[in-house]
């Protein structure tokens, strides 16, 4: 060919590559476009392998921009090989929507200036685009001696894949990753920063299979736990792929089966929530948990809702990548690490037993087939020698249970060992957990599979039904040791007066077992299930009406003490008369102690604590001494106001004292101490003119103050002093209400003491002068009130899963109405109901705060102006009308009303 037709012949070519680039959507273009259409098939549930495609569609972007990237060719045209390489997720091919792309520019030897431009080129155009893109460029040298000393350098190169690029450089590289970092007296120093690493990760971010709000990656139970399976399986046996985990006997068949379900299901989560949030977001917080559902599939069910049924499932397959997680651990001989450390393992005591690694196990398969009774059995040695089952003792337990199970009970040897299990004196060692792990525990009670990982969905209860109630068992067993944390001695006292302290214990593991099926009253629920598993235990009838009882009444306790006025004596009369049994009052208490504490932080306080031991003492005492008559009462108040009286020490003073006395009601007189009688009488000398005085002490429980105002009686006088305690930022916890016939108000309130104590005296200062002015009308208390909710509402709602509730009770209380508001918490709530009662012509003469983390039950004992109970229908509509009408305006900002 002659120079010119030459010439010709690469014109015409040029002209034809500049029409195909004119006609041939850009790179990033082409991304957009595709990814658009994949996030839609994604959302309309037909994206099986979004994580492979998503992947795919940023190798097409990196190739297409490879052919057209002038540096590239440049460098290429100068004999300097480069290869792009992804990894981490993207090198596993696992790339979620809003996941970071790790990239490596890899070349030969040296780094050349000209790289940048690749850079610019080729991931300037992603950023663009709104993609979070790390990369490093490197040599094949640099590579391997960062990873040498850093293991967060290494894991990512252990999930590289060439994207791109000059292929040979990235089997240069494999083959040095192999032979200078993986070599076999590098493997156990790997190995172990790893470990180190995983330790770390799961004391920071917590277990993820129980926490409210859990981490979908990070945690205990999330995908780093998967990966780092993976990264672990590649340093010892060189396995990339987790199809391998099981072609090479690291997981049995359906381990791995159940491990890729479990991963899917999460990743398919986090995507859902990539996509909601727009984000990367591994953090699953409450505002999502709700909007998440639907998009998934996940409807309600059975008396779940729907977020009920996803946390129940995510909680279930996040539990499985955990434990798989820790059971290749322990397989690979890690236990050490991540379990305390133990005294060698004596032998076991049951044939068909051994030891292997200091962990328990079976002597063989046919030694189950020829004595079941051996999968009971195997639990009661780990708990009485403190050692795990091993991964080959767990698998032949889930193996070999249908041979186990209520089969296996009719042997009362499996019954007394399933006993055992249960009784065992170990704080620190809960065979009970591995007996519900394994599946165990639901085939010796099958009605325990119902609660097996079922979420309450709440900012209450921290754990799942099925954890909660082992660690309620285990909570109990701690009772009275140095490893109680009740900090109660009533509790040690109780525990060990039992004289049968199994029948608690199995209360405590059966107290919400009724939660597994649909309806509200699963305490009566579970008494009637109760009855029904111990009769196939072969207890006596006895002994099951006393278990069932502990289930039908486990919150009996703690709603009495935390919404009825304890100092009234029916409400102990009441108590004493439901319960009738001093040994099961004793063993009621320490089931509501231990559901309370094994429930979470947010359901238990020293204050809630106070209250339930003073009324447990006060039902405790009728029940020894039987029911106090009338007239004793009245003898009692006359004895009572007689020493006060002889104490003043003039005449006058005498009579000054009982004509105080005399205009003071029964109720008070019962139910104040003398010494507080003498204080509150001081107090209302020292108020003449004035239209309030109050003195601040700090009460029962060191973390609270009580506070007893005396004051001029005036309508509305309550709501107006909690209305000045609320807005000086202090939390009120209980109120008692006392009106002296001298149209003299005493009121004493229960309220939370400040964090910053130093500036304590600032608040209490603060809230006289509110007071003051709200009782002269110097100030809305209302306006200001309404001002602060606005200024505390959170920028993004909680969800509300239960609506407000008003109860009118007409039956608890001889004289009064109780009313029980169920609502949630926010500043003001305290004035505003009382305020609504104020207007509605009511005397509020106790007041009952009980808080459950975000939700609260306000209960009050009222009667109208009259002194009459509140029973008319008009009258209880009016009521609640009026209460339901102030919370829902408070949901909505001032400015919106």
């Amino acid at each position: 060919m002659t120079a010119p037709q030459q010439n010709t012949e690469r014109a015409s070519r040029s002209t034809r590559q500049q029409a195909m680039t004119q006609t041939r959507p850009t790179p990033q273009i082409s991304l957009d476009t595709h990814r658009r259409k994949l996030i839609d098939q994604f959302t309309r549930g037909k994206a099986a392998s979004l994580l492979q495609d998503h992947s795919a569609l940023i190798d097409r972007y990196f190739r297409e921009s490879f052919e057209i990237s002038a540096a590239g060719r440049h460098l290429l045209g100068n004999r300097t090989p480069w290869a792009m390489i992804a990894q981490g997720g993207y090198g596993r091919q696992e790339q979620c929507l809003h996941s970071d792309i790790d990239l490596l520019i890899l070349f030969e030897k040296k780094v050349p200036k000209e790289a940048g431009d690749l850079i610019r080129e080729m991931v300037y155009p992603l950023w663009d685009m709104g993609f979070d893109v790390g990369y490093a460029i490197r040599s094949i040298s640099e590579c391997i001696a960062l990873a040498r000393n850093d293991i967060e350098v290494l894991t990512p190169l252990l999930d590289a894949r060439l994207v791109c690029g000059m292929s040979p450089l990235y089997s240069i590289l494999l083959e040095r990753v192999r032979s200078k970092l993986l070599s076999a007296r590098q493997t156990e120093k790997l190995v172990h920063q790893l470990l180190q690493g995983v330790m770390a990760r799961h004391h920071h971010f917590g277990d993820s299979s129980y926490l409210l709000e859990p981490n979908l990656k990070e945690g205990q139970g999330g995908l780093r736990d998967y990966h780092t399976l993976l990264w672990l399986s590649n340093i010892k046996y060189g396995i990339k792929s987790a199809r391998d985990l099981e072609h090479q006997g690291l997981l049995a068949p359906d381990e791995h089966q159940a491990l890729m379900k479990s991963v899917e299901f999460v990743w398919q989560v986090r995507n859902h929530l990539h996509h909601l949030t727009g984000r990367k977001c591994d953090q699953l917080h409450f505002e999502h948990q709700v909007t998440l559902p639907p998009a998934i599939g996940i409807r309600p069910h059975n008396g779940q809702s729907a977020v009920e049924r996803f946390l129940c499932r995510l909680h279930e397959n996040m539990e499985t990548i955990k434990q798989l997680f820790m059971l290749y651990i322990f397989e690979q001989g890690h236990r050490r690490k991540f379990l305390p450390k133990t005294r060698k393992a004596a032998p076991p005591q049951v044939e068909g037993l051994s030891i292997d690694k200091d962990m328990l196990s079976f002597a063989s398969a046919e030694a189950i087939v020829s004595n079941p009774v051996l999968l009971v059995r195997i639990f009661e040695e780990s708990g009485r020698l403190k050692i795990p089952l091993s991964a080959a003792g767990r698998r032949l337990v889930r193996e070999f249970s249908h041979l186990g199970g209520q089969s296996v009970l009719a042997d009362r040897l499996a019954v007394r060992a399933f006993e055992r299990c249960l009784t065992l004196t170990t704080y620190d060692f809960n065979v009970l957990d591995d007996m519900l792990s394994t599946g165990f525990l639901a085939r010796c009670i099958p009605e325990f599979k119902d609660i097996t990982h079922r979420i309450q969905y709440d900012e209450y209860h921290l754990y799942p039904v099925d954890r909660h109630s082992l660690r309620t068992v285990q909570t109990i067993k701690t009772f009275g040791t140095d490893e109680d944390i009740s900090r109660d001695p009533l509790c040690g006292d109780f525990y060990n007066e039992l004289k049968n302290r199994k029948l608690l214990l199995w209360a405590a593991l059966l107290h919400d077992i009724g939660k597994g099926r649909p309806g509200s009253d699963h305490a009566g629920r579970g008494a009637g299930m109760t009855r029904d598993i111990l009769q196939r235990f072969g207890y006596e009838p006895g002994q099951i009406d006393t278990v069932a009882f502990l289930v039908k009444e486990h919150l009996f306790l703690i709603k009495t003490a935390t919404r009825r006025d304890i100092n009234e004596e029916a409400t102990a009369l009441m108590c004493a008369r439901r319960i009738k049994d001093e040994n099961r009052l004793k063993m009621l208490y320490l089931l509501t102690v231990a559901d309370s504490l094994s429930t979470g932080p947010k359901a238990w306080s020293s204050w809630t604590l106070a209250l339930l031991r003073d009324l447990t003492l006060k039902t405790l005492n009728i029940l020894r001494k039987g029911e106090l008559a009338s007239p004793k009462v009245l003898e009692g108040i006359e004895a009572k106001k007689a020493a006060l009286i002889r104490l003043a020490p003039n005449r006058d003073l005498r009579r000054h004292t009982a004509a105080l006395l005399s205009a003071m009601p029964p109720r008070y007189m019962l139910n104040v101490a003398p010494e507080d009688i003498r204080a509150h009488m001081t107090l209302f000398d020292s108020l003449k003119d004035e239209r309030f005085v109050w003195q601040v002490e700090t009460g029962n429980v060191a973390t609270n103050r009580t506070v007893t105002v005396c004051a001029k009686d005036m309508p509305g006088l309550f709501s107006k002093m909690a209305g000045a305690l609320t807005l000086s930022g202090f939390d009120i916890l209980d109120a008692r209400i006392f009106t002296w016939q001298n149209h003299t108000a005493l009121d004493i309130f229960e309220v939370a003491a400040p964090v910053d104590r130093d500036r304590e005296q600032g608040r209490w200062d603060k809230a006289a002068r509110t007071l003051k002015a709200a009782l002269s009308g110097e100030i809305d208390l209302g306006l200001e009130i309404h001002r602060r909710i606005d200024a505390y509402r959170p920028a993004k709602a909680q969800p509300k899963t239960r609506p407000h509730q008003v109860v009118v009770n007409n039956s608890d209380s001889d004289f009064l109405t109780i009313l029980e508001v169920h609502t949630y918490d926010f500043p003001g709530l305290l004035f505003l109901i009382t305020d609504a009662l104020f207007r509605c012509r009511m005397d509020v003469w106790v007041a009952k705060i009980a808080t459950k983390a975000d939700q609260v039950v306000d209960v009050f004992y009222i009667r109208d102006v009259d002194g009459q109970k509140v029973d008319t229908t008009e009258q209880v509509d009016h009521l609640k009308t009026s209460i339901l009408g102030v919370l829902e305006g408070a949901e909505t900002p001032a400015n919106d009303q």
